[in-house]
């Protein structure tokens, strides 16, 4: 059985979407938290099953095969299954939905500072940093781009839940937790997300997390 390490789901953005690929490929799997900063945390470092990782969230073990990246895990996954499980079929959608799944990836970095992921709290909003609005406007145009050209086939980017929602799936969150007000299309696909039976799972066993890691209680400054 697959073996996936994860962090607290309350804040851990790329635990989440290390959860989800793991959901979306079908396998059975065990699923252990690592609470992140504390006495536990720390000792995992020293543990053999984070050495492959350098000590980070999340980690899927399959067997002796470990890996240690969100959208490796998406691709592992994806190839042990079934693709059209995670990309569409269209060449088009597909090479779109892994471009925007890789600029996620790597980019957003003012976004990810001045917003973490919260997905217990709900903020008042306040002004943002320019950077970090032209982030937010990117990544508004590279949905409504995907809903607008691929996304026919149901709620989703393109069409049907697949990686590049996994990918995103933590900025929506992002989004409600720090009120960052979207346009009428970005709303239904954030309802689209929030209720998807998944996320709804992640956001009940989040408020049921005894820890609490102040930095992530306030706003950023």
């Amino acid at each position: 059985m697959l073996k996936l390490f994860i962090g607290n789901k309350a804040y851990s953005s790329w635990s989440l979407r290390g959860w989800l690929a793991v959901k979306q490929s079908g396998l059975p799997f065990e699923e252990i938290t690592v609470p992140m900063f504390g006495e536990e945390w720390d000792r995992s470092q020293e543990g053999n099953e984070f050495a492959p990782s350098g000590g980070k969230v999340p980690i899927l073990w399959d067997e002796e095969t470990v890996i240690w990246d969100s959208l490796a895990i998406v691709e592992y996954l994806a190839e042990k299954t079934d693709r059209a499980r995670f990309w569409p079929d269209d060449d088009g959608a597909r090479g779109m939905a892994r471009s925007m799944a890789a600029e996620m990836h790597s980019s957003y970095a003012n976004l990810r500072r001045e917003c973490p992921m919260n997905v217990r709290k709900v903020f008042e909003p306040r002004e943002l940093s320019e950077d970090t609005i032209e982030e937010i406007k990117r990544i508004l145009e590279l949905w409504a781009q995907a809903r607008a050209v691929h996304g026919s086939g149901g709620p989703y980017l393109f069409g049907t839940f697949g990686a590049a929602d996994i990918m995103f799936a933590p900025v929506v969150t992002r989004f409600v937790t720090h009120s960052i007000g979207v346009p009428n299309f970005a709303q239904a696909y954030v309802g689209a997300i929030l209720n998807h039976p998944w996320l709804m799972e992640w956001v009940t066993a989040a408020q049921e997390e005894p820890w609490v890691v102040e930095n992530f209680e306030q706003p950023a400054a």
